[in-house]
């Protein structure tokens, strides 16, 4: 379905003194006043008062310059010389309230197809508003005698004498109207989650029908705040489960409206507006306005980075009212007509917050002479003064289960640890809690090693903290250096050693004499 620019003043028209088929009645001179449009001649015409018609007009009609579409009646019931007045219910004919849906209908259709320049289109549209206004009530209402006030609609002669083209368009735009008439409803949505400053998220808006259904090919314009579209042209072409989506510079969108889907145009900022309107803030550039198209499903997104910390949009569209209704008597030389409205506006916002992309610190510990990585050291996290807590990027404080600023450990062959998730900017220092095994000497507790740099949005801080290993002691050659060692003495010898002394003399004086003993026997 091809969608039209909702025109913002679509005019429905009822014409004193036209027929029920919205003939135009008049002497010549007043036929300038009141001209033929775009649509379609039907052939014969629909006789009425007693006299033929060579043909009738189905189609729009050109009214002080401005294409409107005519219902066939002036008065609210026949025979009645009460008038429309502004802000009056449109009825038919007859003088009866229009049905529920049929008033839907109507307000859909002038929405959507107000502004045709399709002749099949407008020939349809026109024949759709009298069979829904002026339907015969029984085949009396069809006499050709009766006066224009009293003649009846021929549905079904003047559906026969539409070339083909415009009656598949009737039913087309019949279908249409049912499938997506109103009430409409409009809603916007933000992103899910966090958004941050400068990084693209996708916004959305939908419009749904009665049944829930979404409408396609909705013109909505987007008012964006602390919000820059990105991509092609400054916006996004894309629309969320749909093909033919497209979206508009707001001061383009009427003439681009029926360009090719998927067409974009730069996006305006409201300066100017905002200035005549006493709404500056002085800041309006961060306001930007452009024109989105629903696609298949109804929905419609963009792609646009928050530039402050309270990015959103309003989405407003012209949706069918419930019912058509009385704008304005005009008055045209032999003729006064009023014009209708089908037409109302919605809004719908979405704001959220966002914050500065975050960012991440990296940190190694590391010998100071042979630069391989120390595992195991417990390093505080803090902000620049050294004592209280870094800030994550949700904006609470780093802290451990003791309040204190959080501590990490560095591990792994290169002895590093990474801290995600850090609010931006902001100075970040790793602090060292205690030294590693073998690096105790140069540690001073007043001023431990410690590492700080400034953390910018989405950046990755790499930080390196050396340790000075402890001296070892070296080997000595003999004779450079003394060692003394002290220990208790006594004045004597120990009991014991005098023992085992007296024992060995013993055994000692047992062999000598056994060996002088043998000698003499063997001398005998």
């Amino acid at each position: 379905m091809t969608r039209r620019r909702p025109a913002q003043a679509i005019r429905l028209v009822l014409v004193v003194l036209l027929s029920a088929l919205s003939l135009v009645v008049v002497a010549p001179a007043a036929s300038a006043a009141v001209d033929e449009g775009i649509g379609h001649r039907t052939t014969p015409g629909q006789s009425w008062g007693g006299r033929d018609r060579a043909y009738d007009w189905l189609g729009s009609y050109v009214v002080n310059g401005e294409h409107v579409f005519c219902v066939s009646f002036a008065l609210k019931a026949p025979d009645s010389n009460e008038r429309y007045e502004p802000g009056d219910a449109l009825l038919t004919k007859w003088g009866d309230p229009l049905p529920d849906d049929v008033a839907a209908n109507i307000s859909y259709l002038l929405l959507r197809y107000g502004d045709t320049q399709d002749a099949d289109e407008a020939a349809a549209l026109a024949h759709l508003l009298h069979s829904w206004t002026a339907a015969p009530r029984s085949k009396a209402d069809l006499d050709p005698a009766k006066p224009f006030t009293e003649i009846g609609y021929d549905v079904d002669a003047h559906f026969e004498r539409l070339p083909t083209s415009a009656q598949d368009a009737v039913e087309r735009l019949r279908a249409d109207a049912e499938a997506n008439r109103g009430p409409w409803t409009a809603t916007a949505a933000a992103p899910e989650g966090e958004l941050y400053l400068d990084t693209p998220s996708e916004w959305s808006v939908t419009v749904t029908g009665a049944d829930g259904e979404g409408i396609p090919g909705v013109e909505v314009q987007l008012t964006l705040t602390d919000l820059a579209p990105a991509g092609d042209g400054g916006v996004d072409q894309r629309a969320d489960g749909a093909e033919d989506s497209k979206v508009t510079d707001g001061a383009a969108a009427g003439a681009a409206a029926t360009d090719e889907p998927g067409e974009t145009a730069t996006t305006e900022d409201t300066d100017a507006e905002n200035a005549e309107n006493g709404t500056d803030d002085g800041d309006s550039s961060q306001a930007q306005q452009l024109t989105v198209v629903t696609g298949d499903d109804g929905t419609a997104s963009i792609s646009a980075s928050p530039t402050g910390e309270q990015p959103g949009i309003v989405a407003t569209l012209e949706a069918p009212a419930e019912r058509p209704y009385v704008r304005d008597p005009v008055t045209t030389d032999t003729q006064r007509v009023v014009s209708t409205g089908g037409e109302q506006t919605l809004t719908a916002e979405a704001t959220t917050s966002a914050v500065p992309a975050p960012g991440i610190v990296k940190v190694t510990k590391v010998d100071d002479e042979t630069g391989e990585g120390i595992a195991g050291v417990p390093l505080r996290v803090t902000a620049e003064d050294r004592t209280s807590p870094a800030v994550a990027t949700d904006g609470t404080e780093l802290v451990g289960p003791d309040g204190k600023p959080l501590v990490v450990t560095t591990e792994g062959d290169d002895g590093a640890v990474t801290i995600e998730n850090l609010r931006t900017p902001q100075t970040v220092c790793l602090v060292e809690v205690s030294p590693p095994n073998g690096y105790a000497d140069a540690f001073d507790p007043e001023n431990p090693p410690t590492a700080c740099g400034e953390l910018g949005p989405g950046e990755t801080l790499e930080l390196r903290i050396a340790n000075v290993a402890d001296e070892v002691p070296r080997t000595i050659p003999a004779g450079e250096q003394r060692t003394v060692a002290q220990a208790a003495t006594t004045s004597g010898a120990p009991v014991g050693a005098l023992v085992g002394f007296g024992a060995l003399a013993l055994a000692v004086a047992a062999l000598v004499g056994w060996i002088a003993r043998k000698r003499v026997l063997r001398q005998r």
